[in-house]
C-alpha cells in the first residue's frame, strides 16, 4: 500500500481524504491540530488521524516522513510554508492550499530535490488552468484567454444573495488584493471588483462578473495576447463590496474605537461570516466558464469549457468541496502511482498539456458526477 499524508482536514482536506481511503491501495492519515477536526475524520473508520501543528516545518517533516505523497490542504496562510516542508522533505505533493505568494519562486527548490509539486489543484485556480493548457495544446498560439468563475448559493436571499463554506478571509482577499491581467502581451494591474460585466448560463440566468487576481501560474505559463480572470455573483454584489471597500470596512489598519484599537477587517470578517454562512442542508452551486480563443492552422478557433456542478443531494457534499477536492485527490493519486512525475512545481495546465493525464483528469472528474464539458467553434 502507499502511505498518502493530507495536512489540514477541514472542509475540503476532508473530502479529499474520504475519495483517496476509498482506494484499498492507499492509507490514508489526516494531520491537523485541532482535535475537533481529527475527531470527526476518526467516525469514518477508513482514515487515521493525528495531531500536528501545521505551522511547523519540524512537525510537517515528522507528519510525512513515511509518506508516498501528500496532500496540502492548510489555509492560504500556511501554504507558503508548507510546501517548501514538504519539498525539503522529498515528497511528491498535490496541493489546494492557495498561498498568496508565488508557487513557482519553488520551482528551483523542487527540481534539486527531484520533488513534484502540483499546487493550485482546486477549481480556480485549477481546472481553469487545465482547460488553458488543455486549448494551449490543440491551438497552434492562444490570443485571448477569459476565465469566469463562482460558487453561489442555489437560493438568493437578501441582502447579500451569497453564501460561503469557507473563512470569509479569503473571499475578501479576493476584493481588496489588485488584479493582475494581461493586455496586447502586457501584465496591467488593475483594481479588483473592477469591469462589471453579465454573463448568461443556462440553469442559473445572467450572472455578474468582476476582476479578480485568479490567473496566478498562467501568467507565466501560458503565453497569450489577452488574459483576465473574473469572479462571479449574483448581479449587485460588486458594487456592494465596492462600498465596503471604500469606506474602509476591509482595512487591516486598527482604528481607535473608545480608545481601543480595532481592526476593521477582523470586524468585517467576523460579521461577513455569521452573515455569509450557508445555512445547514442549503443547496450551492459551482460555475466555471473558460474561453480561449486562437489559431489553428491558419483557421481562428474558440475552445470553450463549461462547468456546473451543485450539492450533492446524496451525500450533502458542497459543490465548491467536490470541484476544489476531487481534482487533488486524482493528482495525488496520479502521483502515487508514479503516472504523473515531472519534478518542479507544476500546476494543473501542465496536466493539461499532457494528453495522457489530461484523459485521466476527465475521466475521473466524470466518475465522480462532474462533467467538464469542452466545445470548439470556429471563429469567421
Amino acid at each position: 500500500m502507499k502511505n498518502v499524508a493530507v495536512l489540514g482536514g477541514g472542509l475540503v482536506g476532508a473530502v479529499i481524504a474520504r475519495d483517496l481511503a476509498a482506494d484499498p491501495e492507499l492509507s490514508v492519515t489526516v494531520y491537523d491540530r485541532a482535535e475537533e477536526t481529527l475527531a470527526r475524520i476518526r467516525e469514518s473508520g477508513a482514515i487515521a488521524a493525528a495531531p500536528a501543528d501545521l505551522s511547523s516545518a519540524d512537525e510537517i517533516a515528522r507528519a510525512v516522513e513515511d509518506a508516498d505523497v501528500v496532500v496540502g490542504a492548510v489555509p492560504g496562510f500556511l501554504g507558503r510554508n508548507m510546501l517548501r516542508a514538504v519539498i525539503a522533505a522529498g515528497k511528491p505533493i498535490a496541493d489546494i492550499s492557495f498561498s498568496p505568494e508565488d508557487p513557482l519562486d519553488l520551482d528551483d527548490e523542487a527540481r534539486k530535490k527531484g520533488v513534484t509539486a502540483v499546487v493550485d489543484c482546486g477549481v480556480s485556480p485549477g481546472l481553469s488552468n487545465f482547460a488553458a493548457g488543455r486549448a494551449q495544446a490543440q491551438l497552434d498560439e492562444i490570443e485571448s484567454l477569459s476565465i469566469y468563475v463562482g460558487g453561489l448559493p442555489a437560493a438568493r436571499r437578501w441582502p447579500y444573495e451569497y453564501a460561503i463554506v469557507f473563512s470569509a478571509t479569503d473571499v475578501i482577499e479576493e476584493y481588496t488584493r489588485p488584479a493582475r491581467v494581461v493586455e496586447n502581451g502586457r501584465l496591467v494591474v488593475k483594481p479588483a471588483l473592477s469591469e462589471v460585466e453579465s454573463v448568461d448560463f443556462d440553469g442559473i440566468g445572467t450572472l455578474e462578473a468582476f476582476l479578480t487576481d485568479g490567473l496566478r501560474t498562467v501568467l507565466a505559463t501560458v503565453p497569450a495576447r489577452d488574459m483576465k480572470e473574473k469572479t462571479m455573483r449574483y448581479p449587485g454584489h460588486a458594487e456592494l463590496m465596492r462600498v465596503f471597500r471604500e469606506t474602509g470596512f476591509f482595512d487591516e489598519k486598527p482604528i481607535p474605537v473608545r480608545g481601543v484599537p480595532v481592526s476593521p477587517r477582523e470586524v468585517t470578517e467576523r460579521l461577513l461570516f455569521a452573515a455569509w454562512k450557508l445555512p445547514a442542508g442549503a443547496a450551492e452551486l459551482t460555475v466555471l466558464r473558460v474561453v480561449a480563443e486562437g489559431a489553428k492552422d491558419r483557421a481562428r478557433r474558440r475552445h470553450v469549457f463549461d462547468l456546473l456542478d451543485r450539492t450533492d443531494p446524496a451525500t450533502g457534499t458542497t459543490s465548491m468541496a467536490r470541484t476544489t477536492g476531487f481534482p487533488c485527490a486524482i493528482v495525488a493519486r496520479m502521483l502515487a502511482s508514479g503516472e504523473y512525475a515531472d519534478p518542479g512545481i507544476r500546476a494543473l495546465e501542465h496536466l493539461g498539456r499532457n494528453e495522457n493525464a489530461s484523459r485521466r483528469l476527465l475521466s475521473e472528474l466524470r466518475a465522480r458526477g462532474i462533467d467538464f464539458r469542452e466545445r470548439v467553434v470556429e471563429v469567421p
